[in-house]
């Protein structure tokens, strides 16, 4: 049975037609794919809380990729490379839609501790990611109430674990603006978080 994800699968005749061109690190574009496509759904699908529109950001993200390769010179990780086109396709998603998907209750949307699933983490033991996944829900409240900005940043260093110097990168803002942001977004949600947990009780 093959393992190839729907997007590996798209872009196999793609790479197979750039064989002879000048080397760069889409010559084996399944492998990009493979290698970054959970990393760029996770932050997608954590924006915006919808499972359909992340997975198709995602496809297109890799396929505007492809289609400027030639751009891309090394001074940025391939990653983070990505994590710009990601967050350029989420700012022009929501900027078109009249609502905020982030915001939508309905029947699709994405529940929080189902995001959980998808986070990373550097403790295995099974109690410490169970008490992870039973207050994600109110953390997710928290970052909630961010402005975009201050939860693009949030999410890209501790759903990412992206270094600020990358995130920097990834939205273009200078790394004394990227701490700013961080550093207040970070105060808001230990304090939202505190109040929802007393509340929670």
């Amino acid at each position: 049975m093959s393992t190839r994800t729907p997007t590996a699968d798209l872009f196999t005749q793609t790479s197979e037609a750039a064989a002879g061109a000048l080397p760069t690190p889409f010559d084996d574009l399944g492998a990009v794919v493979e290698a970054h496509r959970l990393r760029v759904y996770r932050f997608l699908l954590a924006s915006l809380r919808d499972a359909d529109v992340a997975e198709t950001l995602t496809q297109e993200t890799f396929l505007r990729a492809w289609n400027s390769r030639s751009s891309f010179r090394g001074e940025c990780s391939l990653a983070t490379w990505l994590t710009r086109i990601a967050l350029n396709l989420l700012r022009d998603h929501t900027r078109t839609n009249r609502f905020r998907f982030w915001r939508r209750v309905s029947a699709q949307a994405v529940d929080a501790t189902e995001i959980a699933s998808f986070l990373p983490h550097r403790d295995s033991a099974l109690d410490t990611r169970l008490i992870a996944t039973e207050q994600v829900g109110l953390l997710w409240q928290a970052v909630d109430t961010l402005s975009e900005r201050q939860r693009t940043i949030f999410l890209l260093r501790f759903v990412e674990e992206m270094e600020l110097s990358e995130i920097g990168a990834a939205t273009g803002l200078p790394l004394s603006t990227v701490k700013s942001h961080l550093y207040r977004a970070l105060a808001h949600i230990r304090e939202r978080y505190s109040k929802l947990s007393r509340k929670a009780v």
